[in-house]
């Protein structure tokens, strides 16, 4: 969050601290992500840290400016929220298609083989290689457009 090592560090310290209060009471709930929750703690307490900040340096209540700090946080949230829904929308897709249909989309994409090698591996035509890897990333395009938004 563009903090110093020696800010951050209060920082998770006094993380630590509100969390020490409030885990006994915490109930888990598997629709909901328990990384969520502790990153709404800890965005919590960051803003609540550059508010007191501002408030001091200040002597007024600038809590309407949105610092620098919470905007690359922000950045950086969105940027695990996505790579979590996508590795997610992996998991389970995965198990909607053959093991040689995902295999031959995820060598082609991930690994960058080339269809022909990938095909003769895995004992295909390489047309079967390229309509799965399609068939896999359109039906990866659509889950994720509906996650994402």
């Amino acid at each position: 969050a563009g903090m110093s090592d020696g800010d951050a560090a209060d920082l998770v310290q006094d993380v630590f601290t509100l969390l020490v209060r409030k885990l006994p009471d915490f109930r888990y709930n598997a629709n909901q992500s328990f990384r969520a929750w502790l990153r709404t703690v800890l965005l919590n307490r960051l803003r609540e840290t550059l508010r007191r900040r501002s408030v001091v340096a200040n002597g007024s209540d600038a809590s309407d400016e949105q610092p620098a700090a919470l905007d690359s946080l922000h950045d950086l949230e969105e940027r695990e929220y996505a790579a979590w829904i996508t590795a997610r929308a992996l998991q389970i897709m995965q198990r909607e298609f053959e093991p040689t249909t995902w295999r031959a989309c995820w060598e082609q994409v991930v690994e960058e083989r080339p269809a022909a090698s990938v095909a003769a591996e895995l004992g295909i035509t390489v047309g079967a290689a390229y309509a799965a890897r399609s068939r896999v990333l359109r039906k990866l395009r659509h889950e994720l457009h509906d996650l994402l938004g």
